[in-house]
């Protein structure tokens, strides 16, 4: 065979591999989402024996749900999900996971399950301490991100990271090869995951001195503050940086100013107790570092769009559209 002949074939060898990839990938994402139905059977969420692996499963839509999703990837098998981040909208579906890089408040609702068709979708907790060790030892490649790159982002299931996720479930089933396999097993979803173009802003953020890890210093910081006064000078203080420049890169990731973060994790916050805890709305405020009732009232009913007790009966009466979740990721 000559060589302008051996060539062709390549290609055409090459171009049947590239079109068996959609079709993997498909088939991939289906095993993936019996394997979810199997072991979650009739919950709506599971944490599993696999730290950081959480499996959810939604039989309808979901109204819209403030909650703080922490670092992580989902992975919908199945279904569509609706994320928003400030003005920023991401749909999550069968074909993009979804990425969080570090603490964020959102509003997330399931927008297509069924009964028929459930929404199947698993959670695992990003430790950034693997992310640093995996970008200590590997020479990993990741194109550049502007500053106003947000927190959040969508990559696509590849089959590559769709197989990992699949090996990672099925442990469920061999409870004894947890220890050793699943750190193994989440290492390479990490690892994929920094190999793609998404994975970007999770390398910035793990990274020592890189801007993006000194505005998370910050943000952690009011993570664990919320209720106390919030002072942008201090804040700055502990991110090494000027406030006019942690105020760009914050709003960089977050889509909000610190105080409108702070705010957010208030609100959910407060919301919380009133559902679960039974607190009634002033409780409530001051139990989160509100110190004016009035104040409470006006920033929550503008949030949650009616007044603190009001909504709570709404969420509380037998016709009330489920949330997605009444805590925090």
């Amino acid at each position: 065979m000559g060589v302008e002949a051996s060539a062709v074939v390549t290609m055409k060898h090459r171009s049947g591999e590239a079109s068996l990839l959609p079709d993997q990938a498909h088939e991939l994402r289906a095993e993936l989402a019996r394997k979810i139905a199997s072991f979650i059977g009739s919950e709506e969420s599971r944490a599993t024996e696999i730290s950081g692996l959480t499996l959810g499963r939604r039989t309808a839509t979901t109204a819209r749900c403030s909650m703080t999703y922490e670092p992580s990837v989902i992975v919908i098998a199945q279904g569509r999900k609706r994320v928003e981040l400030g003005r920023n909208i991401f749909i999550c579906d069968e074909s993009r996971f979804l990425l969080t890089s570090l603490d964020l408040p959102v509003v997330s609702r399931v927008i297509e399950a069924s009964e028929a068709v459930p929404c199947l979708a698993l959670s695992l907790k990003l430790e950034m301490r693997v992310v640093r060790e995996l970008l200590s030892r590997e020479e990993i490649e990741v194109a550049e991100t502007g500053s106003n790159s947000p927190g959040i982002a969508l990559g696509e299931t590849t089959v590559e990271f769709l197989n990992a996720c699949c090996r990672l479930v099925d442990l469920l089933r061999t409870p004894q090869d947890i220890p050793f396999l699943s750190g193994l097993i989440q290492r390479e979803i990490i690892y994929r995951i920094l190999r793609s173009a998404e994975g970007t802003r999770l390398r910035a953020i793990a990274t020592l001195g890189d801007q993006s890890h000194r505005t998370a210093k910050a943000i952690a910081w009011i993570r664990a503050n919320y209720r106390k006064p919030l002072r942008v000078e201090h804040l700055a203080e502990i991110a090494g940086m000027g406030v006019s420049t942690l105020h760009h890169h914050f709003r960089g990731l977050t889509a909000m100013s610190p105080l409108q973060y702070q705010k957010q994790l208030r609100l959910q916050a407060a919301r919380g107790h009133m559902l679960l805890d039974g607190l009634d709305a002033a409780s409530a405020g001051f139990e989160v570092g509100y110190e004016s009732v009035s104040q409470f009232n006006r920033e929550y009913s503008r949030f949650f769009g009616q007044p603190p007790m009001r909504d709570i009966r709404t969420l509380h009466s037998p016709g009330a559209p489920a949330l997605e979740s009444v805590s925090n990721r």
